[in-house]
């Protein structure tokens, strides 16, 4: 059950913050945000605010920006009833296309011919009376009251995404991924401040009748070199000993004021089920903020060329074991639940930025296929023609179909069958 609980969180987070990256662009862009919903399913609480709905949905895993647009406009089918309500000028500021969803009182119509997005008009008859065509014009800023009684505003075709600036729709979609990348950068610099800091070149413990114990090097001791190379971090003290395995290796301490030159050989252990070669000294750490924050940064940028190296070892050799889908993302998070806060912090972290560089790719479906053509576009000067971006959306659609269920598939079978 945490594993579950803590996989709905991580999940949770990384959709919200992608699709808020969507959504704070495009309302600043100019373009209108019709919905932006959490969680998925049936709608439990709505509230409408600066002309975008704000929905919280009972199955609590991500959630969805709906931007206005072609595929998303509000239309009326010819015979269906609605009530119209106007305002003081006459003109219609709210529809109600729900049936008894979301009952309003107003004018009921029966819808004839609409037109909600350039000419603005509803035709139909009143109260049933088929003797009299009416025609009503509809505000711009009227809001709808879908079949599920969610209320939106309708979707003028000025406001549509495909409308604006290549630019702001560039913005747009790029917004989503980089969000994800930023949420990886904070979440390594909180998972900083739950970690010891990093390791200095100061002894804290020499563990007893060890290699460095014999050597005659003691706690509060400095590592200045190892076999003549300046050490500057621990990590380098690792690096050489493994080098030069079990020979014996002239080591530089600093004992207060005392530069000393020791003769030290490592100790050759079995460490799970690896061979290791080990001095017998743990390193004081550094928790001051400055350095754990550093600390913390330093990892999300090496996270990052690890995460970009990858994705192009991906492209050179293919293989469904290199990809997780959300099967793959929930065995992993309760495997790291076990494991304490800390983990969980770094686990979203690579997550979120893992998944911020895997939708800038520009594959047709994906962020990065759409940035692409907006890219193009910007080349170009001029729009690219609809009906072409909906070919290459459904193309990149079905191939995102098949490569989702190929790599469920394979999730299940390593996780939980192998």
């Amino acid at each position: 059950m945490k594993g579950i609980l803590i996989f709905i969180v991580v999940f949770g987070i990384l959709v919200f913050v992608h699709e808020f990256g969507h959504f704070i662009v495009a309302k600043k862009s100019g373009i209108l945000v019709r919905e932006f919903s959490i969680g998925m399913g049936p709608k439990l609480f709505q509230v409408m605010r600066k002309r975008t709905t704000y929905t919280l949905r009972w199955l609590p895993l991500g959630g969805y920006v709906r931007l206005a647009g072609p595929d998303d406009s509000a239309v009326i089918e010819p015979g269906t009833t609605v009530v119209l309500q106007l305002d003081d000028s006459g003109k219609v500021k709210r529809i109600d296309a729900s049936g008894s969803q979301m009952p309003i009182e107003g004018i009921p119509l029966q819808v004839n011919k609409s037109d909600l997005v350039d000419k603005l008009t509803i035709s139909g008859f009143e109260n049933g009376d088929e003797n009299k065509l009416k025609t009503y014009h509809v505000d711009h800023d009227a809001t709808i009251i879908e079949k599920n009684g969610t209320e939106l505003l309708i979707a003028p075709r000025d406001v549509q995404f495909q409308e604006a600036k290549s630019w702001k729709k560039l913005a747009t979609n790029v917004a989503g991924p980089v969000m994800n990348i930023l949420l990886g950068f904070v979440v390594f610099l909180l998972w900083s401040l739950t970690v010891p800091g990093p390791s200095t070149t100061t002894i804290s413990k020499v563990v007893p009748n060890s290699p460095a114990q014999v050597a005659g090097i003691k706690p509060n001791d400095t590592i200045v070199s190892l076999n003549n190379k300046k050490i500057s971090t621990f990590a380098q003290v690792g690096e050489v000993v493994s080098a030069n395995k079990d020979k014996e290796m002239k080591v530089k301490v600093k004992q207060g004021s005392t530069i000393k030159t020791l003769k030290i050989k490592p100790k050759k252990e079995k460490v799970a089920g690896q061979t290791a070669y080990q001095l017998g000294i743990y390193a004081k750490t550094n928790d001051s903020l400055g350095a754990k924050l550093s600390q913390g940064w330093n990892t999300a940028v090496t996270t990052t060329g690890m995460i970009f190296n990858a994705v192009g070892g991906l492209f050179r050799h293919f293989s469904l074991n290199k990809l997780s889908g959300p099967v793959g993302i929930y065995s992993q998070t309760a495997q790291v639940s076990k494991m304490g806060f800390s983990y969980i912090l770094m686990f979203l972290g690579m997550i979120s930025i893992n998944l911020g560089i895997v939708n800038l790719l520009p594959i047709p479906g994906l962020d990065g296929g759409k940035i692409l053509l907006n890219i193009i576009e910007l080349i170009i000067r001029r729009p690219i023609p609809q009906e072409k971006e909906v070919i290459v959306d459904m193309i990149g659609f079905v191939i995102l179909l098949v490569l989702i269920v190929a790599v469920t598939g394979n999730d299940i079978y390593r996780y939980f069958i192998k």
